[in-house]
């Protein structure tokens, strides 16, 4: 009896080896797989190239957080899927398990806090607004009465549509599904400006027919941190996602990353 009372002890005491997986790490681990969201044309960050292939600066982020799962969950294989998300989107996919990771030009802020959650910051941008030079619209109160664009969903098209009701001026504003579309209206002037971050709207113009028609305004509505959105209270793969971002500025292969896109 005594024998056995000991074994019981014994066995008790005994730690366990291996932490049972949980949230998106168990999730990947049994599919095999991880869902990137990724943009259409958030250029430089997430978009479709000539090829319709999707490729950015978010995206090769994305797909080296993959890279740091894989390892984590011990997978020898892992299939990494594309899912489209568009700013209206992108959270309620993030929220109900469709997307794994939001590989985009996703302002963190304390809002959106209480719906996802969101690894360390990638960019800064600042909300400003493009309009033809012809125009001659250098500040927001020079959109006084004018029909102006900014995407669906995002904090610009909130944030102008406040300023816009606390100066009074009259701005009509139409929602756009996306920057490309958002863009395509100042350039065939259904829209006098598109409210929206200055990095996004610098892509746009470079890329545009012609650049020199274009000027983006130098008043900065406000700052604008991007992150890499997660889902909320899943501390086991946030703890990886930030660990493989620390890892990566820490180690110096953010600057080629960085200098690929931007330089």
């Amino acid at each position: 009896i005594r024998g056995r009372q000991a074994l019981v002890v014994r066995d008790a005491v005994i730690p366990t080896v291996a932490q049972e997986l949980t949230g998106t790490l168990k999730k990947v681990k049994d599919s095999g797989s991880i869902t990137l969201g990724h943009r259409e044309s958030s250029v430089p960050f997430s978009y479709y190239d000539d090829k319709q292939q999707v490729i950015g600066y978010a995206m090769d982020l994305c797909h080296k957080i993959a890279d740091a799962v894989k390892k984590e969950v011990k997978l020898d294989k892992l299939e990494v899927k594309l899912n489209p998300v568009t700013s209206a989107t992108r959270i309620p996919l993030m929220a109900n398990g469709t997307v794994d990771l939001e590989c985009g030009s996703t302002t963190n802020n304390l809002e959106r806090q209480q719906q996802v959650s969101f690894t360390i910051t990638h960019f800064v941008t600042a909300n400003r607004f493009v309009s033809k030079k012809a125009a001659k619209l250098n500040t927001v109160d020079d959109l006084k009465g004018k029909t102006i664009t900014s995407t669906s969903g995002t904090t610009n098209i909130k944030q102008i549509t406040e300023i816009g009701a606390q100066k009074n001026l009259g701005l009509n504003i139409l929602p756009a599904k996306d920057h490309a579309e958002a863009f395509l209206m100042v350039e065939t002037d259904r829209a006098a400006a598109f409210v929206m971050d200055d990095i996004l709207l610098y892509s746009l113009v470079a890329g545009s027919k012609s650049p020199g028609d274009y000027t983006v305004s130098k008043d900065a509505l406000s700052v604008e941190p991007y992150g890499i959105m997660l889902r909320r209270e899943d501390p086991a793969f946030k703890k990886v996602v930030d660990a493989e971002m620390t890892r990566i500025y820490k180690s110096g292969e953010i600057n080629a990353i960085y200098d690929k896109w931007f330089n």
